[in-house]
């Protein structure tokens, strides 16, 4: 039996309400539990609002209560996950000192497992002179970090879409998100974004650069691309496998010279933004943004969810090798897919990276299942500005036709592969 899409889009807010109804339920972390209060209010509305056949209600609805609404309360009541306070702290000794990291950190909350160019988005909390106790709501609101990893994300995602010529509004159909060009406002409700974007933020500019990166592949522009993967490098090291998905894009589209241009941007821009914090805090470095990461620093990570890399490492020092090197072969078995079969179209790009990261956060020593919201967000993204029922996939200035095989075609050539 088929559902109509009224069913299918109530169902899936309904189930959106029992997600977000978790975290009041299970969660230890206060940010979480009030962000699922307001949330399931939200989603609730919206399965209302959807059943009544009012969508663009109900995408308001949801849009308020699971990002509006907990996000304005927890900035400005000053709460959130530690990681805005780890973020701001970095802003505030770049300012200071010129460095990143806490020297021979004895907490948890000392740790900073970030690349110098998390630093950048606390900077505005440094500017405002805030400490974040008795600041003015202004003050609150423009310095927090969780604002400006937003603004990252929104920006590279509308960049994103005008590199690939926008998408259609979407044709007819039943819900907030039938047609392309209406499933980004529902991923941005959806807990996938939502949660983050109110609690933490962090991993939100990451995914825009990447989205921003594959566009830019996608569009034949190997400087901008390289750029883009020299900035989401420069903020964590878990970006390196957008690097090889973006170029092998790149490659099959516009051929081996623009790939190499990619690539070579890339790795000098990430140079040039970390070597700097490299050569002046090297121990702090390795310690706080590799080796606490993966559970081999004094401290352990808070990154406790458990997954299989957990689990094995759980069961003593051979554990951990052994998810290491499942890590490593999982990795090495995405780079030869990217060898054997490259992707031609952003969607199978966005599906080939997000496989990559699924695969890496699933089997670190140490990870969360929020991690995973990266792999999510990166093939709803893609979805979002391809064109559906189409005869052909646009990007840049090659169209591939299912009759070439997925063949690159140059604008003027003739179906039998001819030039006119």
């Amino acid at each position: 039996m088929t559902l109509s899409p009224t069913a299918r889009w109530t169902t899936g807010w309904l189930s959106a309400a029992a997600w977000a109804l978790s975290f009041p339920l299970f969660s230890a972390l206060a940010p979480h539990r009030l962000w699922g209060w307001c949330a399931a209010a939200g989603y609730l509305g919206a399965a209302a609002a959807t059943a009544l056949g009012r969508r663009r209600a109900a995408l308001a609805a949801a849009l308020l209560g699971a990002v509006a609404v907990p996000l304005l309360w927890l900035v400005l009541t000053g709460q959130g996950q530690s990681e805005v306070t780890v973020i701001e702290r970095s802003g505030r000794l770049l300012l200071d000192s010129g460095r990143l990291y806490v020297d021979r950190p004895a907490h948890v909350e000392e740790y900073t497992p970030y690349l110098p160019g998390m630093a950048l988005l606390g900077i505005p909390r440094a500017l405002l002179g805030g400490d974040g106790s008795g600041d003015g709501w202004a003050v609150r609101l423009l310095g927090d970090a969780r604002i400006w990893c937003a603004a990252a994300l929104f920006g590279c995602l509308w960049a994103a879409r005008r590199l690939l010529g926008g998408g259609p509004g979407g044709g007819p159909g039943g819900g907030p998100g039938d047609g392309p060009g209406r499933l980004l406002p529902v991923l941005v409700a959806s807990p996938v974004v939502a949660l983050p974007l109110a609690v933490s933020g962090v991993d939100l500019p990451l995914a825009g650069l990447c989205c921003l990166a594959l566009a830019a592949a996608a569009s034949g522009r190997p400087v901008l691309t390289g750029a883009t993967l020299a900035g989401a490098c420069a903020l964590k090291w878990t970006a390196l496998p957008a690097v090889a998905v973006a170029v092998a894009l790149l490659a099959v589209l516009r051929g081996g010279r623009p790939a190499v241009r990619c690539a070579l941007v890339a790795v000098g821009g990430t140079a040039l933004l970390v070597l700097p914090a490299a050569l002046l805090q090297p121990a702090e470095l390795w310690r706080q943004v590799f080796a606490f990461p993966t559970g081999r620093a004094q401290v352990p990570t808070p990154a406790s969810s458990p997954l299989p890399g957990r689990l094995l490492v759980e069961l003593g020092p051979w554990g951990w090798y052994l998810a290491v090197g499942l890590l490593l072969s999982g990795g090495l078995a995405v780079a030869l897919s990217l060898l054997a079969r490259p992707p031609r179209t952003v969607v199978a790009a966005a599906d080939r990276l997000a496989l990559g990261l699924t695969l890496a956060f699933l089997l670190a020593p140490a990870g969360r299942f929020g991690y995973l919201a990266l792999p999510v967000l990166l093939s709803v993204w893609a979805r979002s500005v391809a064109v559906p029922g189409a005869s052909r996939v646009v990007t840049g200035s090659f169209r591939l036709r299912p009759s070439d095989g997925g063949r690159p075609r140059a604008r003027n050539e003739r179906p039998g592969g001819h030039f006119a």
